[in-house]
């Protein structure tokens, strides 16, 4: 095989940057979808919106099986089929006439389909490419959500308004198939695969001095691990309690942000404007933050990511009082910024406790408990602003789970088992 003059590994960053770019954001797209259907259709709003609350459901349950199958087959299998699945719910959409066509095509497919293309899918094979620049090298991919939602979800809004949302679904269905199918057949798992070494390092010669290891515990990282015995570690739990809460706090400001903010006094425009912020902010906080974890470890970026969360709730609970834009201004950083750097180590974190085999399977479960802490997150949130009418207590909760989910994860300590790059000279005078 002819070699590149490059790492391969960037060519997997870069396909990942785009179906990110691409695949997050046609799931997202069905924001965009809701009100010309509901006026289409005068379905209730809850009714309508539970196609994509079904989604979510659909995506958490599938996740433990996506990881198996990436386990056994690698990462073309698994987003070819995601990609044939969302393309199809995207294409299928505009035939609706019921609701229950919306939580087919939306909900199952759509669902089923972003599970594979998102977050979760490309966490379980992206970080078995880089070790020194691992965290680096998955904000960098992840930023393509970014870069899509504030270059792709305004297109999809212009077709939206010219030829309807009929028109604009069948368009990214399209995008979706034309697009990812064949870029996704570049992938492969692990550099190994190729003949190559993680971060494009070249193959040790008989004399050459061997690299330093970054196994901190070599009896932990010795055993192979299955979901079974990784079930049976606290650490384990650890993770899924850290993983919960980090997506509860996520998800219950994302989707309550824009309505509080228009209920205590700012535009609709200028509450819909900081929302898209968030996103545009995030891209640097995951790249910045992502290669920051590299030189200090995956717990404290994981601490500030959270920090800012707790920010950013408690800024919400101020702007009641006191609605300015500086403050707005800060809540949108903290959140976009700081919080929106748990995806660049979401990977990381696990694949340095529980690297092997089956760290698909794992990751997968992993995410299943998370994902259930997404959709609970915005649920009662909700529940607790109509018992109480007001976000305060549900800011509150949000406030204390973000400071209980850095505890996990520190809990967990993935720095006990494999040094990153930034502590790889104190582990080799330690040795």
């Amino acid at each position: 095989m002819r070699r590149l003059p490059f790492y391969y590994g960037w060519i997997i960053v870069a396909v990942t940057f785009i179906t990110m770019g691409i695949g997050v954001n046609a799931r997202t797209s069905f924001s965009l979808f809701f009100s010309p259907i509901i006026d289409e259709f005068g379905w209730e709003r809850g009714v309508t919106a539970g196609a994509f609350s079904f989604g979510f459901l659909v995506s958490a349950v599938l996740s433990p099986l996506m990881g198996k199958l990436m386990d056994r087959t690698g990462p073309r299998t698994v987003m070819e089929i995601g990609v044939v699945l969302m393309g199809a719910g995207l294409l299928l959409a505009p035939l609706t006439t019921q609701p229950w066509h919306l939580y087919v095509t939306i909900g199952v497919l759509v669902g089923s389909g972003s599970v594979c293309l998102g977050y979760s899918g490309q966490s379980l094979y992206l970080p078995n490419w880089f070790v020194k620049r691992r965290g680096l090298a998955v904000g960098l991919a992840f930023a393509g959500v970014g870069i899509g939602s504030i270059t792709l979800l305004p297109w999809v809004q212009l077709v939206i308004d010219q030829a309807g949302w009929r028109s604009a679904s069948t368009t990214m269905g399209i995008i979706v198939l034309v697009v990812l199918a064949p870029l996704n057949f570049l992938l492969r798992k692990r550099p190994e695969d190729m003949g190559l070494q993680p971060d494009g390092d070249g193959p040790a010669s008989a004399t050459a001095v061997a690299p330093p290891s970054n196994v901190v515990d070599p009896a932990w990282a010795a055993v192979d691990w299955t979901l079974a015995r990784a079930v049976r570690t606290t650490r384990f739990w650890w993770l899924a309690l850290g993983y919960f809460c980090g997506l509860y706090v996520w998800y219950a400001v994302q989707v309550h942000q824009t309505k509080y903010l228009v209920e205590i006094g700012f535009s609709s425009t200028l509450a819909a404007w900081a929302l898209g912020l968030v996103s545009l902010i995030g891209i640097p906080g995951q790249i910045a933050l992502g290669h920051f974890s590299d030189r200090v470890g995956r717990e404290w970026v994981w601490t500030i990511s959270t920090l800012g969360f707790a920010i950013c709730f408690a800024i919400l609970i101020a702007l009641q009082y006191s609605p300015t834009l500086p403050l707005l201004y800060l809540m949108v950083f903290a959140q976009g910024f700081l919080g929106y750097g748990l995806t660049s180590i979401m990977g990381a974190v696990v694949a340095e406790i529980f690297q092997g085999r089956n760290f698909g399977t794992i990751f997968g479960t992993v995410m299943f408990v998370a994902l259930g802490g997404g959709a609970a997150g915005p649920w009662l949130t909700g529940v607790l602003h109509d018992v109480f009418g007001n976000y305060t207590l549900a800011f509150l909760i949000g406030i204390g789970l973000s400071a209980l989910s850095a505890a996990a994860i520190w809990m967990a300590a993935p720095r006990k088992v494999r040094a990153v790059a930034g502590q790889m000279p104190a582990l080799a005078k330690a040795a």
